[in-house]
């Protein structure tokens, strides 16, 4: 999703065709308000209680982060299981789980951002549960309903061009509210379903092939690869051939469960994808990384 250059003629579309397809899409979904509470029927659960997180390099894990991290151990008493990976035993599950090519895959993500991601889908796919991000923290409300049955949940985001902010939950959700500059687009985390989801399959193989391709220009964007855009084109194409549009919940209201905590230590150095997207990662040492 690309930001409109500086020719952008007054009153056009700053979105390519396709990006105003899919933002169209998401908007639709997210507004939409005659949705059944419940398919169970159609995607039977429950997915299981099972609560994923990563972090590449957890011998450096800054406290920041693992204080969003260990905020949702409460949650073990609720019978929730709690797993954490790093890259060594991501890789090592991926290749067990799904074998080589896939192991190939994550390998060629030069961030830990695409790590996180590629690692997501893999895991979600194979065994169902729940991932966070690392940096999410969690504030106590109930989630027991959304593992009842195994359809695919999702945060809802909406980020607005003309201003370079995001836009609250509470405006973009209402039906009908739009602005041209608005893209609407789904989140990579909370990632919840049961296993063997068709979208989180389809998002999958995208990012499969997307880092498989020759990248004779350099190295692939993050988002678009692996990230958000990665997962709303799945979310799109897979409905788009007929797949139930309840395979899914739009999470409307997510931030009162949990939201990605700022700013944290890492944020300010490579370990921050958005400061490294399409350029060669380099770990920080452990100084830099206090």
């Amino acid at each position: 999703m690309n930001e409109p250059g500086a020719h952008q003629a007054v009153g056009a579309d700053p979105l390519n065709p396709a990006e105003r397809a899919r933002s169209d899409f998401v908007r639709e979904l997210v507004q939409r308000r005659d949705r059944s509470p419940c398919a169970s029927s159609s995607w039977p659960g429950p997915t299981p209680k099972r609560i994923v997180q990563f972090w590449d390099d957890l011998q450096q894990l800054p406290e920041d982060v693992k204080v969003c991290m260990d905020s949702w151990r409460q949650l073990e008493r609720q019978g929730f299981e709690i797993e954490v990976f790093d890259k060594q035993s991501a890789s090592t599950f991926i290749r067990t789980r799904l074998g080589s090519r896939y192991e190939d895959a994550f390998s060629r993500c030069y961030h830990p951002s695409m790590m996180s991601d590629y690692f997501r889908y893999s895991y979600v796919l194979v065994e169902g549960g729940f991932y966070i991000d690392a940096d999410d923290v969690y504030h106590g409300t109930s989630i027991g309903h959304l593992f009842a049955d195994g359809r695919l949940k999702l945060q809802p985001f909406c980020y607005d061009l003309a201003t370079a902010q995001m836009v609250a939950p509470s405006i973009f959700t209402e039906p009908g509210v739009n602005r041209p500059e608005w893209i609407f687009y789904f989140n990579t985390t909370p990632l919840i379903a049961s296993r063997h989801h068709p979208i989180v399959e389809r998002a999958l193989f995208n990012a499969t092939a997307s880092l498989e391709a020759d990248r004779a220009n350099g190295l692939p964007e993050v988002q678009a690869t692996t990230g958000p855009g990665n997962l709303t084109r799945s979310v799109f194409e897979v409905i788009g051939e007929g797949c139930s549009s309840d395979a899914m919940v739009v999470a409307h209201d997510w931030e009162l469960t949990s939201t990605s905590q700022w700013p944290l230590s890492y944020r300010n150095d490579t370990r921050n994808w958005r400061l490294s997207n399409q350029q060669a990662y380099r770990a920080p040492t452990a100084s830099e990384a206090q």
